[in-house]
């Protein structure tokens, strides 16, 4: 206690040239925003008879089941975006605020250990205690790896499978799971699909979320644009189209948020919603939360760090670092207890960057590496002290403060009765979904002119190429070996072609993460859907390609031959496709994802009995597996029995030979005449194979995570029940 008093006492010393202990102890009435018209002047904290102070009173009545709030005037910051001085995003004409019934949120005595998180210790967040109430805003605070995120998570019922949970959380009372709808969980990473507009996207999200027609929706997603201020980019792409640029980083940030409030949750668990923001988009992304917030709706979010005027708009806030909460309670309780605790707050200094100051290690190695630099204020930094040392003194601090006690009273209040149970909102069906998903899957193909319309021209000019190349060969018995050459040209350099779709699929395997961790849709949507909605376009590359390459090369002039060869490359290519979900699936990274399917399709396209027939290619590896694993091999046997099989050439005046014998020494295929479509079953029981092994890659990489945390989590429950 003695180096704590010492360290506290060198602290005061060097913060008193920016204010004095007497001065700087905040009252019960004070703000931190400056006052209108006086922008010029440093922020006050002085007492100010012009604006009243927040106080949100909470009262629990004895005879009913829910919790009222009652607000009182509104706090500095909320005063002054009424009054003005904060921009305040107008609704548009006709548009009404809806009312959300908001929900208690309660978390006691929370432990989060996570394996192989941090060295020196398992446990990510210790024993955290802390509530949330409707029509409020909660922020978690901290510097980086202090634990918000995994706070954040734990509350929401999000942890990952390596993580465990112990203590209790509380909804309205009771202790059981947030049903799905009741609550949305927004990531510091969203992931939008450009090419959608804002309407349109959350249209779609909308109808893959929410069950019953397809018109009743409209209205919530009009409720959704408006509540985040979104009316000026409803028609706008969002990652722009040719020379139109797409949404700025704040719109798509509300885009994401937007997306969650069509299910019109009762809870809203944000990460990091100013994450990459500038200042004045983080203050027009509050000033809309807050608004939020003010239709009932209860808000937790966690944040790094924020302005002056961000940091006004906070109801609570929980202080973190190395997993030790720090503080829990109103946010102008916060100066009030960092000054308590010897720490006050500089006048021109923001309380965010007060706080990480005090609390962030990593202050420790600047001052370290600068500690004999000299400035012409003298020291380097102001704050000469140990984190350390703060970080026990600001814990021990709240442990024996009237903060804690009033946290632990709140809880009990909270958590002494059971409130309404939330309910689920239901859920789209599985048709329903597959057809939504399939009729925006094409909807993004007709537009992503880079990935899919560039695409099929690639194809086109590459087949134009070979065909060219390899035109009039006419139909003697040395054409054969050339002829086989250009059909394997064209079947494995398409599907080396094919890999130019990879960032597409990336695209869609990323998107279908973010959304079914919210449980919009499942694996089988998404495959089905996927599978669905590119079909046409393979068909249509197959399609174009073949009948350039069919009549340039001059294969037989038949149409049952050429629907067959156009079937075989249809398939072909939708084995490729799903090859590529495959690898996609395991990397879910371009770079790794194209380097392994190169390397794939090469291998493949050695074993498949062109380069060397499969009868003498090496038994071990070769033969068994590559050569029957390699979709060339089928596709190629099968072009080849339907042009060769029935045929005769001539050898000299008298004698012929069949199409089989004439081809033997260029590649090994079958008599049999059904050989071309026992190969074409082969492909299509690969393509199928293919995507049910996606199914089981996704199910086990994402799906797992939250089917597993239900496990335990249930488990967990029982045995506090018991």
């Amino acid at each position: 206690m003695e180096e704590i008093q010492s360290q506290s006492d060198n602290y005061r010393s060097s913060s008193s040239s920016a204010s004095s202990p007497a001065s700087r102890v905040p009252s019960s009435n004070f703000f931190y925003l400056r006052k209108p018209g006086s922008l010029r002047q440093p922020i006050s904290f002085e007492d100010s008879p012009e604006w009243e102070d927040t106080d949100i009173d909470v009262r629990v009545e004895e005879g009913g089941d829910s919790i009222n709030i009652a607000t009182t005037p509104v706090s500095p910051s909320l005063s002054k975006l009424n009054s003005g001085s904060l921009p305040s995003p107008p609704l548009p004409e006709g548009a009404t605020v809806r009312k959300i019934a908001g929900a208690s949120i309660v978390w006691k005595d929370l432990t989060v250990t996570i394996k192989g998180k941090r060295k020196y210790s398992e446990r990510v967040v210790k024993s955290s205690n802390g509530y949330a109430l409707p029509g409020t805003i909660t922020v978690i605070m901290g510097p980086a790896k202090s634990g918000k995120s995994t706070l954040l998570r734990a509350i929401a019922g999000r942890l990952p499978h390596s993580a465990k949970m112990y203590g209790e959380v509380f909804v309205n009372g009771a202790k059981s799971a947030m049903p799905y709808g009741s609550y949305g969980f927004v990531k510091r990473e969203i992931t939008l699909i450009g090419s959608l507009t804002v309407r349109e996207f959350l249209y779609y999200s909308a109808l893959l979320q929410l069950p019953g027609f397809f018109c009743q929706k409209k209205s919530v997603v009009e409720d959704a644009i408006h509540a985040m201020s979104l009316g000026d980019y409803a028609n706008r792409l969002i990652g722009g189209h040719c020379y139109m640029k797409g949404l700025p980083n704040g719109e798509r940030r509300r885009v994401g948020i937007a997306r969650e409030l069509v299910m019109r949750p009762h809870v809203l668990f944000i990460d990091e919603p100013l994450y990459h923001l500038d200042s004045v988009s983080a203050l027009l992304m509050m000033v809309t939360l807050k608004k939020l917030a003010s239709t009932g709706c209860t808000l937790i979010f966690t944040i790094y760090q924020s302005s002056t005027e961000v940091f006004g708009l906070f109801d609570r806030i929980c202080l973190l670092s190395n997993g030790n909460t720090l503080f829990f309670g109103e946010t102008l309780s916060c100066l009030q207890h960092f000054s308590n605790a010897g720490f006050p707050c500089p006048i021109m200094q923001s309380p965010s960057d007060h706080f990480l100051r005090a609390i962030n290690t990593d202050f420790d190695r600047i001052i370290a590496m600068c500690k004999n630099w000299q400035d012409d204020n003298g020291d380097f930094s102001s704050v000469n002290m140990d984190t350390a040392v703060a970080i026990r003194t600001l814990e021990a601090t709240y442990r024996s403060s009237a903060d804690a006690a009033a946290v632990e009273t709140m809880i009990l209040r909270l958590t002494e009765k059971e409130g309404p149970l939330l309910k689920s909102k239901g859920m789209a069906g599985n048709a329903t979904r597959i057809a939504v998903l399939t009729w925006r899957s094409l909807l993004i193909m007709s537009r992503e002119w880079k990935y899919y319309w560039l695409r099929l021209i690639l194809y086109v000019i590459f087949t134009l190429s070979v065909g060219t190349a390899f035109s009039g060969l006419g139909h003697s018995l040395s054409s054969v070996v050339t002829r086989v050459a250009a059909i394997f040209v064209f079947v494995s350099f398409t599907a080396l072609l094919s890999i130019a779709g990879v960032p597409s699929i990336m695209k869609e395997v990323k998107i279908y993460a973010s959304e079914e961790s919210n449980q919009h849709l499942g694996a089988l949507v998404f495959l089905v859907g996927q599978l669905l909605s590119s079909i046409p376009f393979l068909f249509l590359i197959s399609i174009s390609s073949s009948l350039v390459f069919y009549f340039l090369i001059g294969l037989r002039d038949e149409f049952s031959l050429l629907m067959y060869f156009v079937l075989n490359f249809f398939m072909c290519l939708l084995v490729n496709e799903g090859l590529m979900l495959v690898v996609v699936s395991l990397w879910q990274d371009v770079y790794w994802s194209t380097l392994t399917l190169v390397s794939v399709q090469v291998v493949m396209m050695l074993s498949a009995g062109y380069f060397r027939i499969r009868n003498a290619l090496p038994k071990p590896v070769w033969t068994y597996p590559i050569s029957y694993i390699a979709f060339h091999t089928y596709s190629l046997q099968g072009l080849l029995e339907n042009e060769y099989l029935g045929t005769s050439f001539a050898v000299g005046q008298v004698r012929t030979i069949s199409g089989y014998q004439a081809l033997r020494s260029a590649y090994d295929i079958s008599m049999d005449s059904n050989s071309k479509w026992k190969n074409l079953l082969i492909l299509f029981l690969m393509a199928v194979g293919y995507r049910v092994l996606v199914f089981v890659l996704l199910y086990f990489r994402v799906g797992k995570k939250e089917f597993i945390y239900k496990f335990f989590k249930c488990n967990q429950d029982t045995n506090n029940a018991r």
